[in-house]
């Protein structure tokens, strides 16, 4: 039965791609400019010449077709403004470095915002309970250049714990992961408090309370699986808000990640580039969307049912 509900969603995850890229394209398109509206002062023999080189003076349906015909073939494209070097190159150079922090940065947010979420609903309407909330609250309002920009300021130039940009070692990435971690941090501990405190009113919770069993031993083997299945599918979106979020992370701590790609890459209007990465990034999230809910729905029998109702 799992078979259909994956065929299903490569089906959408295909459709999807398909939307992506075509709204990317049409958008690109419908800008006023193009690539080298920075280069009116050359000859126009030189200018006919480079959007010949790039395809740019063909129709837009022409353009549009080679453009969907490379993708099948995995070609993303050569960037302009770095004459010669491919997309898949870039993405190749800079995606290690925007992962690893990502990646950190996910790694701290899932068991920090579980465990804030959990002792928060064990401390229901406690000064704790109301002072972690106060704190999710600030997290999830701040935007992630504030966040950035105080952190730098108390860790790096208050306390010189840590550099205060570039790329080198782990150091490095130290504060640009505390920077993407503490919303999504905020968020799951909100969610985890949420559904715990609803499993806090169920008969099994009640029954474990009256049987003695320790407040730890009822809330990991309890309260943790149920409130933690709602964090299983948030795991797609705050994979998406990390690396989105990253674009303004990297520009101010000055990573060489993805996201200086797709800035310069908007400064400069290159074509092939943006079109080349927002559907590596579209590719990448949607991916993982699909895998999470594949995953939520395996272990979770309320969503088989589910599917065996719909499929009946």
């Amino acid at each position: 039965m799992i078979i259909p509900k994956i065929v299903r969603k490569f089906l959408f995850l295909l459709f999807s791609l398909w939307a992506v890229a075509t709204l990317t394209f049409l958008l690109m398109h419908a800008i006023p400019g193009d690539p080298f509206i920075s280069d009116q002062a050359l000859p126009e023999e030189v200018l006919r010449s480079l959007y010949a080189h790039y395809g740019l003076d063909r129709p837009l349906l022409v353009q549009y077709g080679n453009y969907l015909w490379d993708l099948l073939h995995g070609n993303l494209g050569i960037s302009i403004t770095y004459a010669g070097r491919g997309v898949a190159e870039l993405i190749q150079e800079a995606f290690p470095v925007s992962a690893r922090v990502g990646l950190q940065a996910l790694v701290l947010a899932i068991p920090c915002g579980t465990a804030i979420g959990l002792f928060s609903a064990l401390r229901q309407g406690s000064l704790q309970d109301r002072g972690l909330m106060l704190f999710s609250s600030i997290g999830l309002s701040l935007p992630n250049f504030v966040i950035a920009a105080l952190l730098q300021y108390l860790f790096a130039i208050q306390l010189p714990f840590f550099p205060i940009a570039r790329w080198g070692g782990i150091e490095h990435t130290i504060l640009p992961t505390l920077t993407l971690s503490l919303p999504p941090i905020a968020f799951i501990a909100r969610l985890t408090r949420a559904n715990a405190v609803e499993s806090l009113r169920e008969n099994y919770i009640k029954l474990a309370f009256a049987k003695g069993l320790s407040l730890t031993r009822i809330a990991l083997r309890h309260l943790l699986p149920n409130a933690f299945l709602p964090v299983i599918s948030y795991l797609g979106p705050i994979t998406a808000q990390i690396l989105m979020g990253s674009f303004m992370v990297e520009r101010i701590f000055a990573l060489p990640g993805l996201g200086q790609w797709m800035i310069h890459s908007i400064h400069t209007r290159d074509y092939p580039t943006i079109l080349g990465l927002a559907f590596f990034f579209s590719a990448l999230l949607l991916t993982a969307t699909c895998i999470v809910d594949l995953l939520l729905s395996l272990i979770d029998p309320r969503i088989r049912s589910r599917w065996r109702v719909h499929e009946s």
